[in-house]
């Protein structure tokens, strides 16, 4: 299959960015900026600990995969998914060089600890649609693992936040195809953004460009 066939496809863990601030993700994603800090480094470390490109792990009637390669065509999205656990069952489906019938469970790694809302989730219900499409089955709950308190939390996978997660998808697509950068509302999570040197969100308040620029020459 040509590879240019996923030229239009989104990154699924753009998902975060984009839940995080539409703008951010349309800076990384649109634009191709991006700027390191110490929570991004923080991630990579812990997902690098986590992809060890398909490397399989059988433990008793448990399949673990690591970096696993998916996609959606539905959603037009492609990842990787930091761990796929295969348990096996008369309900699964067959999986490549094993015996018997396996169902999927998506495992998400994150570097902190679970957040009141639900962006984390949504990251791993993109991977359980993906999954869904690619064998022909149901994945229903999956795993979100917080590296601080180093534990794994089980997340049921409904209907609603699969619909969700269709949603926040398309109006990235939208965006994405408009090749729009969209302002936001700046607040205290500028600070944290890994791009706000690039982003520059006081130049999305009231002040205009022009006051800005003539701040800066007389700092």
């Amino acid at each position: 299959m040509d590879c240019n066939e996923y030229d239009d496809y989104l990154m699924l863990s753009g998902i975060q960015h984009f839940q995080f601030c539409k703008r951010q993700w349309a800076l990384i994603h649109i634009e191709q900026q991006w700027e390191e800090n110490v929570r991004t480094v923080e991630g990579q470390f812990l997902h690098r600990k986590a992809d060890q490109p398909f490397e399989r792990e059988k433990r008793g009637n448990k399949l673990v995969v690591r970096a696993m390669p998916i996609k959606s065509e539905e959603l037009k999205i492609t990842g990787i998914c930091d761990v796929v656990e295969f348990l096996k069952s008369v309900d699964g489906v067959p999986i490549n060089g094993e015996e018997g019938k396996y169902l999927p469970i998506p495992v998400e790694y994150k570097r902190g600890k679970p957040k009141k809302n639900d962006v984390d989730i949504l990251q791993l219900v993109a991977q359980a649609i993906c999954l869904e499409e690619m064998l022909l089955c149901e994945v229903n709950m999956g795993y979100m693992f917080y590296n601080e308190i180093k534990h794994r939390l089980e997340i049921p996978i409904t209907c609603e936040i699969k619909n969700k997660v269709r949603a926040i998808v398309s109006e990235m697509y939208d965006y994405y195809m408009r090749r729009h950068t969209p302002k936001v509302k700046t607040g205290r999570f500028c600070k944290s953004c890994s791009l706000q040197h690039i982003c520059l969100p006081r130049l999305m308040t009231k002040q205009s460009v022009k006051r800005y620029i003539e701040g800066k020459v007389n700092e």
